[in-house]
């Protein structure tokens, strides 16, 4: 619990140095204007990156600056240090735009942490490029891109709008918030929530220490958590998802759906039922609501099943199983539960 809330704090204030280095007039900025820039690569030990392919911005690189703990530092001074502690390169090659920010010392006993630096980046590229964006320090942003995206940090939140492509990232010190993107999406957290929102395609998150929202997804997604809740409204194609350690919702569902939970209740309203509905839940009750009009095939167990009548079934029906077709049989809803299931149809 300790380490999580360690993570917590250093992606808030990693957030927060974000939004107030982002605000503040750069320290540098680097025309890229007479490059036509396919790749960038990023590394800094110490902020946060930004990455857009945005129409109407100049193609740049702005450097933000500031000192240990939000300090505020003449330009005269960030220069000193940045020329005694850190080495500081931008440079373009064969379309390559290299950005690096690093100290020159290890952090030994002779280090003062009282000089230490926070060096993050915005830049602005054409939309077709591909990223490869590392930090130990901050956050990552990225929008309007389309390519292959690679980004990593161990000590903020990832952001991502409007990208399409193949998107791989991964935080171990903060959340995620992934919209309006698409075709392969892989992001995983140990340290915070994933939001995900009007996107389609292949998509995987995973979190081990918070919750799922999910909104308005098309596509294979499996989306999974040890550490928290799970909500999902609005899902087209095929959801996999579960939790160890809290409730789930799912509303509005129009998919295949396989969804888990040992640590808490499951509330499932189908609008439309794809190739099969499994439900395994060992810590609650479960409320199930399935279309009325559709050929289904019932394997139903529970301590308790709390449930009207329907019509055009055949098979077994009794208080802690179901087992038989309705409507001529078809698709496989499997349900096991250790408490009661309330079931309704619509």
């Amino acid at each position: 619990m300790k380490k999580y809330l360690l993570l917590l704090f250093i992606a808030c204030q990693s957030s927060v140095l974000l939004a107030q280095d982002w605000n503040k007039t750069p320290y540098e900025t680097k025309s890229l204007s007479s490059d036509a820039i396919k790749d960038v690569y990023v590394e800094t030990s110490g902020g946060s990156i930004a990455v857009s392919g945005a129409a109407g911005e100049a193609p740049r690189v702005d450097v933000f600056v500031h000192g240990n703990n939000n300090q505020e530092l003449s330009k005269d001074e960030i220069k000193k240090r940045l020329d005694e502690d850190y080495k500081l390169e931008i440079s373009v090659s064969n379309h390559e735009l290299h950005v690096l920010a690093k100290r020159k010392h290890d952090g030994g006993i002779n280090w003062d942490w009282r000089r230490q630096l926070s060096i993050s980046f915005k830049i602005y590229v054409p939309k077709n490029v591909d990223t490869h964006l590392g930090t130990s320090g901050g956050s990552i942003h990225l929008d309007n891109l389309s390519g292959n995206e690679n980004f990593s940090t161990s000590g903020g939140s990832l952001h991502v709008d409007a990208l399409t492509g193949l998107i791989k990232g991964e935080t171990s010190g903060g959340s995620i918030e992934v919209s309006n993107s698409g075709n392969d999406i892989n992001l995983e957290t140990s340290g915070g929530s994933i939001h995900a929102s009007n996107c389609h395609g292949k998509i995987k998150l995973e979190t081990s220490g918070g919750s799922l929202h999910l909104d308005d997804l098309k596509g294979s997604i499996n989306a999974n958590t040890s550490g928290g809740s799970i909500q999902a409204n609005s899902i087209e194609g095929e959801l996999i998802t579960g939790t160890s350690g809290g409730s789930v919702n799912l509303t509005r569902m129009a998919c295949s759906l396989e969804a888990s939970t040992s640590g808490g209740s499951m509330h499932v309203d189908m609008d439309q039922v794809g190739k099969y509905v499994k439900l395994d839940v060992s810590g609650g009750h479960v409320d199930l609501k399935l279309p009325a009009n559709v050929g289904m095939n019932l394997n139903l167990s529970a301590d308790k099943i709390n449930s009207v009548s329907v019509k055009n079934f055949s098979g077994e029906w009794e208080k802690t199983h179901i087992k038989g077709s309705i409507n001529g049989g078809g698709i496989p809803v499997n349900v096991d539960a250790s408490g009661s299931l309330n079931l309704t149809f619509n």
